[in-house]
């Protein structure tokens, strides 16, 4: 042996781990049954996050430069589904969580006051360095929780709102993407003309259809300027600055191009990674959608109506921070400005060459 020998137990400090379920319940009198399955996977999910934002460091430095190394591409995209992984265990606990009965819970659910999981500081910062930002969060979650936190916690999420977030970072790095535009040819011009082209006859054939009833028409046509209005907010710049400042979109419009053009151009080799970058962010965020819908779902099957033990609406509340708390919805709306493959403009053969393998003919 070259090193010092080491022992299962005293290697993972299993004394400290086992150890670790303080039964509340057993304090005030009667042990409850149900606290033991309670605590441990409240403590099995902070492990688990510990290990998210250790994986999630780990891609925010690489991300964290002026320029991303290729070498590093397959790591993040490594990492990024690593997390997704861990993501469908958080989501397959619930289902242990829920085999816990209202009245098993009621059995010690008092003496948690006024804990609760919105203290989760580990979740609080996985979140933060996602890019859910104070200023995006519920106006409840805003004022009422960070009063419940101490004065370190509070600290530490303050100090974290000082940071660039993981999608600030990727928006750089899509901003960066030389492909779009170049000296010699603009995509873009020809995009926003097929695009046009696309309308125009899209219009024209609601125009001509004598099946529509009124109401129908109406509706058809409402839907082809709400569809012009996407585009125009998109090839617009001012137009794009003030969805921005209405908080509808939180993309650079330099990042949304890029990750638009990725997205028409997946199958080529060197935007292949890219894209599935750009997948891996979308897993997540429906990962933890997943899981905090499923995770309203229980409470109000476990506690029905009552107030959540830190004092927040209980289910109510975590039903609509489920829509709101998600942070790569821009990567879910790209689909909204792609067209069928025969309508994108053909790419010069030059940029063509660019985007395939070097050692190709």
């Amino acid at each position: 042996m070259k090193h010092k020998p080491i022992y299962y137990g005293e290697y993972l400090q299993l004394d400290k781990i086992l150890g670790a379920q303080d039964l509340k319940s057993k304090e005030h009198g009667k042990e409850a049954h149900d606290e033991t399955l309670f605590i441990i996977i409240h403590q099995t999910y902070e492990l688990w996050f510990k290990q998210i934002i250790h994986e999630l460091d780990s891609i925010y430095e690489m991300f964290n430069r002026e320029s991303v190394k290729s070498t590093d591409l397959g790591n993040i995209i490594h990492r990024l589904n690593r997390i997704v992984q861990i993501q469908k265990i958080l989501n397959e606990q619930l289902t242990i969580m829920e085999t816990m009965t209202p009245l098993d819970f009621m059995d010690f659910r008092d003496y948690l006051l006024p804990a609760s999981g919105f203290q989760s500081i580990q979740f609080r910062m996985l979140e933060l360095k996602l890019g859910l930002r104070q200023k995006y969060r519920l106006h409840v979650d805003k004022e009422f929780f960070n009063s419940r936190l101490k004065d370190p916690d509070k600290k530490l999420l303050n100090e974290q709102e000082e940071k660039p977030t993981l999608l600030e970072l990727v928006d750089s790095w899509l901003s960066r993407m030389p492909f779009g535009k170049t000296n010699d040819y603009d995509f873009w011009n020809e995009y926003q003309t097929a695009i046009n082209q696309m309308l125009d006859e899209d219009e024209a054939t609601v125009n001509s259809n004598d099946m529509l009833s009124e109401m129908e028409m109406k509706f058809e046509k409402m839907n082809l300027k709400s569809t012009r209005e996407n585009y125009d907010n998109l090839f617009n710049e001012d137009k794009h600055k003030e969805v921005v400042e209405k908080g509808l979109t939180r993309l650079s419009r330099e990042a949304k191009l890029s990750a638009i053009f990725i997205r028409l151009f997946c199958n080529e080799p060197i935007l292949q990674i890219p894209n599935r970058i750009l997948d891996l962010l979308i897993d997540i965020d429906e990962m933890f959608t997943t899981w905090r819908y499923r995770h309203s779902i229980m409470v109000h099957r476990t506690l029905g109506t009552k107030i959540g033990t830190g004092g927040s609406s209980g289910h109510e509340y975590l039903k609509n921070s489920t829509e709101n708390n998600r942070v790569f919805t821009d990567f879910f709306n790209l689909a909204t400005f792609l067209v069928p493959k025969t309508r994108i403009p053909k790419l010069p053969e030059k940029l063509k060459s660019e985007l395939g393998f070097a050692h190709e003919e």
